[in-house]
């Protein structure tokens, strides 16, 4: 991709206002040649010429050179898109290299290097090395440095603070991650009943359409954090058994009430896949085994779809314009269906599911899984 397109514009611009490249050669003080060359991209204007130019034209100099220093929702979309699936199909140091060099020419378009952020989260354990992947983590916690430090946006610079933290987890930072989160935590408290009022007053000022968005959308954000949270807290207890049954039963019918192995399968994995250690280290394979069973049916269930996308459903059917109006990537997946893919195969292959190897049953589940495409 071009970065700069000053000889197209320098030829539009002149041909717009309907003069030769010679009248502009002596407004400007250069010779026709230097014009020609322009155009032709055999040159470029030198750098105090350029206010010049701009001025005669009555653009800016931005707009003169071709340079756009903010993105489009839909452009940053594309180019998340089309970075995660180069990673899977070009050699990976080259598509960093690329990533990093549209980071330095949309250094201040916050909404793009958000997920830029998220997508090498996604992406870093790739690298060859572990070198190399250290690397990408400490260039990642500068960028959200860089964002936190200068984006005005509330909901990035909470994006950004979860991302860092996720940061110096793989670092290994953990107090760090304690004295980020403790902050935040503390001044994000109200979000909740913020959202609670706000779909309150929509409803009082009589616009029903608003207030049911807004009381769908702030559901739908609780149940899945409920479940992250019950993954989180099966690990935090795996060695009280009672807890983690208790947790397990409790989530599993919300789970079934509001129907999320259709809704998003996706949030269910966590859960399945910790509720299945939490047996094993217990002893207790045949409930690890079923928990295990559903862990693999949902991630067969959720790329059965075409493509990994989030979506509403009969009841939360307003969420899909709230993915679509305020998701810098959309309804679309943050991480490549390659690549998702890829991993969820090796999950069941590292302990504590290596105790299990050689039963009929594991074997089976294992198969299914490998089977998935």
């Amino acid at each position: 991709m071009n970065i700069l397109n000053i000889a197209n514009n320098i030829a539009r611009l002149r041909h717009d206002k309907k003069i030769t490249q010679e009248e502009l050669a002596e407004f400007i003080g250069v010779t026709k040649a230097s014009v020609s060359k322009w155009e032709n991209n055999q040159s470029m204007p030198d750098i105090t010429i350029l206010p010049q130019l701009a001025t005669f034209f009555d653009v800016t100099i931005d707009e003169l050179i071709g340079y756009t220093p903010q993105l489009s929702k839909e452009q940053i979309q594309n180019l998340y898109q089309r970075f995660g699936k180069d990673f899977t199909e070009r050699p990976f140091d080259e598509v960093m290299n690329e990533t990093q060099a549209y980071v330095k020419r949309y250094y201040t378009c916050y909404p793009f290097l958000l997920q830029i952020c998220i997508l090498w989260l996604n992406h870093y354990t790739m690298a060859e090395t572990e070198e190399k992947r250290t690397d990408i983590c400490l260039r990642l916690e500068k960028l959200c440095q860089h964002i936190k430090e200068n984006c005005k946006n509330v909901r990035i610079y909470g994006n950004v603070i979860l991302i860092q933290s996720l940061v110096y987890f793989q670092i290994g930072r953990i107090q760090e991650i304690v004295d980020e989160l403790e902050e935040f935590s503390a001044s994000n408290k109200y979000g909740t009943q913020s959202a609670i009022l706000l779909a309150q007053a929509y409803a009082l000022l009589g616009n029903k359409e608003k207030a049911d968005g807004c009381s769908q959308i702030n559901m739908y954000e609780t149940i899945m954090n409920l479940l992250a949270s019950a993954a989180c807290h099966l690990m935090i207890h795996t060695d009280d058994l009672s807890v983690c049954e208790e947790t397990i039963s409790r989530i599993e019918r919300v789970a079934e009430v509001y129907k999320v192995s259709e809704l998003n399968p996706n949030s269910l994995l966590a859960f399945e896949h910790q509720a299945s250690i939490c047996y094993l280290a217990h002893g207790e394979k045949q409930k690890a085994l079923e928990h295990i069973d559903k862990y693999v049916a949902y991630l067969s269930c959720l790329f059965s779809a075409t493509d990994l996308q989030l979506h509403g459903d009969t009841y939360f059917n307003k969420i899909e314009d709230w993915f679509d109006d305020e998701l810098d990537n959309g309804t679309h997946a943050p991480q490549n269906r390659k690549i998702v893919l890829e991993d969820a195969k090796r999950t069941l292959d590292v302990p504590p599911f290596t105790v299990l190897d050689g039963n009929p049953e594991f074997e089976k589940i294992k198969r299914k899984l490998k089977e998935l495409k």
